[in-house]
């Protein structure tokens, strides 16, 4: 996950909130590891994903680099690590290739620990000493944020590995089958008019979630649901992935160069799907998950509607309780709509595929420093998805919360959601 880091007021909270949230955030980062040996903690298996100990010992880097290091009389841990889990800070220094994360052998997960352990132990002593001016206690609300992002990466990062050991691992018990029943593909109208969109309020936001501003919705409607896995079944049985009109061009020509016919994770029998659990039954009536924006975008078009505008979705969104199949359920895994009225699963399950560009909103500007280099400059082909999934700390989450992959990209808990105009 990608997402932009702002030094705001808003972001400033009080010593006792701060140190009760920097505690469970990096007390979650260990218990999501710990159903991992060493040796599953290092392994890498593509460049867009990284080994679980590199998103541990990262997650302290940031720590140690942007809030302990400019603090007079800092001596570093072991100036190494700058260069080894630096991720793409360029005017912070060199770096190693994230393709070759997978080949840091040492230091070892132990020595990773301890380095957490002891940038932990400072951090809360300035937290708890009340030493932190509001510049650095933004800087740790959102080394917080910033770390919840990875524990979603270290989830999808390890199934994706998991997924390509022959033995399909699982890497926790599947947990209790949720009853499910299929409920209608139904459309809710949507606001029409002018509405302002992007944060506001005192709370947590990235830059990229502002400015607030207007924008003008047209007549449309949105899917009551996410698109589910019997659904998207129907798309492939109809020729889904053999029939080019449907698809963009660049869309069309990677199914064809990469062999896809089917979401990733999706079992050859069509009936099974590897998860966090192991290989299990296909729920039909649950969100299909780990598709690319342009295998949701060709189902769209299959179905003759069309992906939601981001401000769309966010419109429909605000008031609404945060609150569904999050990370904190302990499931890993999309579940399927309960019935009921109105929109459902806006939070959690899937990420949502939007057909917005990601780009900045007016009067955006890129914060200044090392910091700024977060955000901005990766508003370069990628597309907007929306909502979180099932692997998104529920309290890392808001309506305008805006996440951001290439097209290509379906190892997250990636999802659809239709849209039609009126």
């Amino acid at each position: 996950m990608n997402s932009p880091m702002p030094l705001k007021a808003a972001a400033v909270a009080p010593e006792a909130a701060l140190s009760l949230r920097f505690a469970a955030v990096r007390a979650r980062s260990l218990s999501l590891a710990a159903p991992l040996s060493a040796e599953d903690a290092m392994v890498q298996s593509m460049p867009d994903c990284s080994p679980t100990k590199w998103h541990l010992a990262h997650t302290s880097w940031f720590f140690e680099q942007f809030l302990l290091a400019p603090r007079p009389g800092h001596r570093p841990y072991d100036e190494r690590l700058n260069y080894l889990f630096n991720s793409y800070y360029q005017s912070v220094g060199a770096m190693h290739a994230r393709p070759a994360r997978g080949l840091l052998t040492r230091p070892s997960l132990d020595e990773v620990r301890d380095y957490r352990a002891w940038v932990d132990e400072r951090v809360a002593r300035l937290i708890d000493d009340n030493a932190l001016d509001d510049t650095e206690r933004a800087i740790v609300r959102l080394g917080t944020e910033h770390e919840q992002q990875h524990q979603e990466l270290l989830l999808t990062d390890i199934k994706h590995a998991f997924s390509r050991n022959p033995l399909l691992p699982a890497y926790h018990e599947a947990p209790k089958p949720v009853p499910s029943q299929a409920v209608p593909l139904a459309f809710v109208a949507g606001a029409e008019g002018i509405v302002k969109v992007g944060h506001q309020g005192d709370g947590f936001s990235f830059d990229n979630e502002g400015p607030r501003h207007r924008v003008l919705l047209l007549p449309h409607a949105l899917a009551n649901r996410p698109v589910t896995n019997a659904e998207y079944r129907a798309f492939i049985a109809d020729g889904g992935y053999r029939t080019p009109t449907l698809w963009l061009s660049d869309g069309w020509d990677l199914i064809q160069r990469e062999g896809w016919e089917r979401p990733l994770y999706w079992q050859e029998d069509l009936a099974s799907e590897f998860t966090l659990a192991g290989v299990q039954p296909l729920d039909p009536n649950a969100p299909v998950s780990h598709v690319s924006y342009f295998e949701a975008d060709a189902f769209a078009h299959w179905t003759g509607a069309r992906l939601l505008r981001e401000e769309e979705f966010e419109h429909a969104a605000s008031g609404l309780d945060i609150e569904g199949n999050l990370q904190d359920t302990g499931r890993f895994h999309p579940l399927a709509a309960e019935p009921g009225p109105g929109l459902l699963q806006m939070f959690g399950d899937v990420w949502e595929w939007t057909m917005s560009a990601y780009t900045s909103y007016p009067a955006f500007r890129t914060a200044p420093g090392a910091l700024g280099e977060y955000n901005g400059k990766f508003m370069n082909g990628q597309w907007v998805l929306r909502g979180g999934s099932c692997a998104t700390p529920a309290s890392h989450l808001r309506a305008s919360y805006r996440n951001f992959f290439p097209p290509h990209a379906r190892w997250q808990f990636s999802g659809i959601r239709l849209g039609q105009d009126r």
